[in-house]
């Protein structure tokens, strides 16, 4: 049982405030806000208690999305509610008061994204009338309802405000005299990033969007020896179309679970685990590698698969280090970072993070082409080196010259380890694929199909 549910943004700024059994004061937003911003930590715990009153709540897109409850409830249910786009039970509870207010908690930003196009202060902002009617529907005097896009969208009548700025990359589908170019049949990045349509609208664009998402764990040692890696992805979907009565999506034909026997001629794509969301029909999935779900309007994960301590192919990236100190005291780091992607690949928005000794000072650079970037971050320590694009089978290289007072050889032990961030487009470590998408029966009027592959480092360390 829900008592409240407001959203903050990073700040404390109030953006939604609904209180369904006047159980508490308004004053509870503040004390929320002052309990999590005085916890130490980048992930504060998800439940927080206050006197009889208990605080649940998820962070996505920037914002706090918060339930409350003072009744014996489930939390799991709560954060379903409040956020279905992961899973946020790291938590240990020692009481079995709030699991059912945690599901539900996670399910609100799942509505709010469908709804509204995507998550963020200003969406909020732009489209409170209709999260309000959201909250309207979904709870009644702090019972759960219903939480279906398909049910709610014959119920809401608030269309949703979606503002999308200028950009002179969207010109570059436009050829001479309005003819399509090759670069109009990709879709992008942020095509799917708008509101699902009601039952009364007859227009807008018919598209299924497929997008299949690894998150790759993974510790190289100081001689170079892969010592952890793990991947976990997704494939998730996301519908516009009015009525599809089924979807069948092919995975690889080689594709296998565990360590059975390999299928198929070509390359393996094995993975330990999988898990399907529970629309998802298998009666072709052992002897083809077929996925068949009906798909309804909104976001949905279909499916979920884990690989432990294995890699198909090699690591995506390689560090060479030499750390000295030179004849002024200085501390001198000469870094060799190479991309062992395929050459017709690259990875973005690359981002290597280097824990440098107490007290430095200053920092001076050598980097070996103009687009990178690097720079010293006194409060956290380190040396965050910036790297927008890095195309596959390349090397680049930087050295760092740090002031650091009192440089001493024990000192020079606080340097690493490296922490890397990027993502690489394009691509899936795990080599799975889809094989084709087909909708059934087929759709009156043009309908388009994109897939998308992204993977993302959800942890990757390299020790020096």
């Amino acid at each position: 049982m829900i008592s409240q549910v407001f959203i903050l943004s990073s700040k404390g700024d109030h953006l939604i405030y609904k209180d369904f059994r006047g159980e508490a004061g308004s004053d509870v937003v503040s004390i929320f806000y002052e309990k999590v911003t005085a916890l130490t930590g980048d992930q504060p715990p998800v439940v927080m208690s206050h006197k009889d009153l208990h605080f649940v709540h998820v962070r996505q897109g920037g914002l706090y999305w918060v339930a409350t409850t003072t009744a014996d409830s489930s939390p799991f249910t709560i954060i379903e509610f409040l956020n279905s786009l992961s899973v946020c039970l790291s938590v240990c509870l020692s009481v079995c008061l709030c699991v059912c207010v945690s599901l539900c908690v996670l399910r609100l930003t799942a509505l709010v994204k469908d709804y509204c196009g995507c998550l963020s202060e200003k969406s909020v902002q732009m489209n409170f009338a209709l999260i309000y009617e959201l909250l309207d529907e979904v709870v009644d005097y702090g019972y759960i309802q219903t939480m279906s896009s398909d049910v709610l969208k014959n119920f809401i009548q608030t269309e949703a405000v979606s503002s999308r700025p200028f950009s002179l990359f969207d010109l570059s589908n436009v050829g001479l005299f309005g003819a399509e170019t090759q670069q109009s049949k990709v879709a992008p990045s942020s095509a799917a990033t708008r509101p699902i349509q009601s039952s009364r609208e007859q227009g807008g664009k018919s598209e299924i969007f497929v997008d299949v998402i690894e998150r790759m764990t993974v510790v190289i040692g100081s001689n170079g020896v892969l010592m952890k890696a793990d991947v976990e992805g997704e494939i998730r979907v996301k519908c516009y179309m009015p009525s599809c009565s089924e979807m069948r999506i092919g995975l690889n034909e080689e594709f296998s679970i565990g360590k059975s026997q390999l299928r198929g001629y070509g390359a393996a794509v094995r993975v330990d685990e999988c898990s399907f969301h529970q629309a998802v029909r298998l009666d072709e999935f052992d002897s083809h590698r077929i996925l068949r779900l009906c798909p309804s309007q909104g976001e949905q994960t279909v499916m979920q698969y884990q690989l432990s301590d294995d890699l198909p192919s090699a690591p995506p990236f390689r560090l060479f280090p030499t750390v000295e100190r030179d004849s002024g005291g200085r501390l001198l780091m000469y870094l060799k970072l190479r991309c062992d992607l395929p050459p017709k690949s690259a990875a973005i928005n690359v981002c290597a993070t280097i824990p440098v000794p107490k007290g430095s000072v200053s920092l001076s650079q050598e980097l070996s082409s103009p687009d990178q970037s690097a720079e010293l971050k006194l409060q956290s320590r380190a040396v965050d080196w910036q790297i927008p694009r890095f195309p596959g089978g390349t090397q680049l290289s930087a050295l760092f010259k740090l002031e650091v007072p009192g440089l001493s050889s024990a000192s020079m032990l606080e340097v690493g380890p490296v922490a890397l961030s990027f993502e690489l487009p394009k691509l899936t470590v795990t080599g799975l694929q889809i094989r084709f998408l087909r909708l059934s029966p087929v759709q009156p009027g043009p309908s388009q199909r994109w897939v998308r592959y992204v993977t993302h480092s959800d942890s990757y360390t390299i020790r020096i």
